[in-house]
């Protein structure tokens, strides 16, 4: 299964939802993606896919200074799972690809 394309993501957070954007791309086997939301873009580490599982870390500085860690179910072109920032509670989160990429059409 592939997780390649663009990602809108809602993070259902203590203080409302925030709205971000994840774009992955697949080279020799390797996932890499970067976020963007709230004004910045940053890479993602440690992606890794699992089956119908995907997890990566991010840091983020605003609206703070927080380093993320996603744990994720794929199903087809949707996303469920959950975020967590530090030691904040964890976040519902949902996705929605938006594209895929030119060459698997």
């Amino acid at each position: 299964m592939s997780v390649e394309g663009t990602w809108n993501l809602s993070i259902s957070t203590p203080i409302g939802k925030i709205k971000a954007v994840v774009e992955l791309r697949e080279q020799d086997g390797i996932l890499t993606g970067v976020a963007h939301g709230a004004g910045e873009e940053v890479a993602l580490a440690d992606i890794t896919l699992a089956g119908d599982r995907l997890t990566w870390k991010q840091a983020i500085t605003k609206p703070m200074r927080l380093n993320m860690t996603f744990d994720m179910t794929v199903n087809g072109d949707t996303l469920q799972g959950t975020s967590k920032a530090g030691r904040l509670p964890s976040s519902k989160v949902t996705g929605e690809r938006q594209t895929t990429p030119e060459h698997q059409a």
